[in-house]
Formats: C-alpha cells, sequence, structure tokens
C-alpha cells in the first residue's frame, strides 16, 4: 500500500432506501446529483456529479425492511486491510453486519461500533480514485457521529483509524463538539457529540452533502416531500448547515461553504478614482461668448429630484 494511502478518509457513501427511483429525483432536486448504472450491478446506481461518482444508491434489502431498519445512509473509510480492520474491531467489541468480500472497485465489510452506529470499511483497488478531503459541489465534505457517549466512540474510532483530535467546542452545559482529521491530513473530515435525550435515533452517522445555498437545498427539501429537523443555520466557523430527512427516511445535510470566507482570501483589487472629464462640446462653449439667458416656458422644465 502507497504512503499516500488516505486511511481513515470518509471514501464514499451509499443510500439504502425502500424507494431508489423517489430517492433518485428528490436529491436530483436538493443536491443536483444524477443517477447512472453500475456495469457490475443492475440492482446498484451510482450518485454522479457532472463526470464523477459521489456515492451509491440501492434498495434496503428485504430482511433489513422485515427487521424493521429503515432507509438510511452508510459511509465507507478507506482502510490499507479489510480482513485486519474487522478482526481488530471485533476485539474492540464492534459487530460484524456483512463480512468482508470482494467488489470490483476493492474488498470492504460492514461494520457496527460499540455503541450500535454503522460504518464499512473499504479498501480501494489499486484503479479507484482515492479522493479528497476537500470536496466540491454535490460531494460529502463532512460526517457527523451522534454518539450514547463519545469519548468512548472516540477511543473507538481513533484507535481503529488513527484519527487526530483537531479542535472542539461546548454547545452547552457539558456537551461537547469534538471534531477531527484523519492522520496526517490538513483538514477536519468530521465530528462527534453525544445524542441529545431528545433524539429517538440510536447512535448514528450523519453524512453532509455540500450544496451551493443551505438556503436553497432546504426549500427544495420541504417541496420535494422531505424534511427539515433543524436549521438552515450558522455554525462556528461561518458554514451554514441544513439536517433533513428524505421522503424515505434517511436522515441526511447539507452543508455549504461560507462565502466571506472564500472572500476574505481573494485580493482585493486597488481602483484609483478617474477625474470625470466633461464632454468636448461643452468645453467650446465656454469659449464662446455667452447668450443671453431667456426664461425657458414652464412646461419644458425638466423635472429634477
Amino acid at each position: 500500500m502507497p504512503s499516500t494511502f488516505p486511511r481513515g478518509r470518509f471514501v464514499w457513501n451509499d443510500l439504502l432506501t425502500t424507494d431508489p427511483a423517489a430517492a433518485a429525483g428528490f436529491y436530483a432536486k436538493v443536491v443536483g446529483w444524477k443517477v447512472q448504472p453500475y456495469e457490475h450491478d443492475p440492482a446498484y446506481r451510482l450518485w454522479t456529479m457532472g463526470r464523477s461518482p459521489m456515492g451509491g444508491l440501492m434498495r434496503l434489502p428485504e430482511e433489513a425492511r422485515r427487521m424493521g431498519e429503515p432507509s438510511r445512509w452508510m459511509p465507507h473509510v478507506a482502510v490499507p486491510d479489510v480482513d485486519q480492520t474487522v478482526q481488530r474491531a471485533r476485539g474492540m467489541g464492534a459487530r460484524v453486519h456483512a463480512p468482508p468480500r470482494d467488489i470490483a472497485p476493492g474488498r470492504f465489510a460492514v461494520l457496527g461500533d460499540p455503541q450500535g452506529a454503522a460504518f464499512s470499511v473499504f479498501t480501494p483497488a489499486p484503479t479507484e480514485s482515492e479522493g479528497t478531503d476537500e470536496p466540491g459541489i454535490g460531494g460529502f465534505s463532512w460526517h457527523e457521529l451522534a454518539a450514547a457517549d463519545w469519548k468512548a466512540a472516540w477511543e473507538f474510532y481513533r484507535t481503529l483509524f488513527g484519527w487526530e483530535h483537531t479542535s472542539s467546542f461546548e454547545m452547552g452545559p457539558g456537551d461537547t463538539y469534538w471534531m477531527f482529521r484523519r492522520a496526517g491530513g490538513e483538514r477536519p473530515i468530521g465530528g462527534m457529540y453525544n445524542r441529545p435525550a431528545g433524539m429517538s435515533a440510536p447512535p448514528h452517522w450523519l453524512c453532509y452533502a455540500r450544496v451551493a445555498s443551505a438556503d436553497a437545498a432546504a426549500l427544495a427539501v420541504t417541496r420535494s416531500g422531505g424534511k427539515v429537523v433543524n436549521g438552515p443555520m450558522d455554525v462556528p466557523g461561518g458554514d451554514r448547515v441544513v439536517m433533513c430527512v428524505d421522503p424515505q427516511g434517511a436522515a441526511f445535510a447539507v452543508h455549504a461553504v461560507a462565502v466571506r470566507a472564500a472572500a476574505a482570501t481573494a485580493p482585493r483589487k486597488r481602483t484609483v478614482a478617474k477625474k470625470r472629464r466633461r464632454p468636448a462640446a461643452r468645453v467650446r462653449s465656454k469659449r464662446q461668448a455667452k447668450p443671453k439667458r431667456t426664461k425657458r416656458p414652464r412646461a419644458r422644465r425638466r423635472r429634477t429630484r
């Protein structure tokens, strides 16, 4: 595995939904994604933005539906060896929902952390793109864990993926939001916190898609049959986010980068005020003898404000 391998990076996100066709139409309006067939599996489709794939779309397995599992997003984290990672995670109390297996783009397995939040570990094939920590519009820009105990969750994920703490802030008395980056990364890629007492959902990962306007996306959510749970709101750093639920019940969020942050870093162009020159006809009129002033008729007087 090359030294540049992105261990700990969120490299892919799948939507498992009860209605793939309806979900495709919904996210096209909210985020701007299109879907295209996947040549290796007719039951699986790719989210795309331009020519770039952003994630996957598939029907929620029938067995999962019978067990009452809701539609949901599944994040995939890059690891150098799926089998070793699964063995290590199991030793730390994780559950294996789907054992390691090969697919066309690489090898993956689905796990549940000790508190129940589901995620996937994935080793991309050498020919696959390794992604980036700074996605553009339509990419997944943030991943957030609502945990039962964020401190215990942090120890689990830090040990498993090598994540590094970047910063934190208090959302309320004793209510910490903890942010992290992958080892050697230049910017945070996610955060975690203790889910509030009123949150009915069990511990889970929330995937954020980057959009041009969080407010426009929120309006598209409600107009397209989804629900805005929280926001639009500004977060520390000036970015703007909205937490939502799609029509099939999958929770997700959208994220818009602060405009002022980009403007502050752009060099300012100095402008010099130019003197206004009078039209040549008026300059010549000054050299001529002044005509005798006559009083204009009131009807022709030009109105001024």
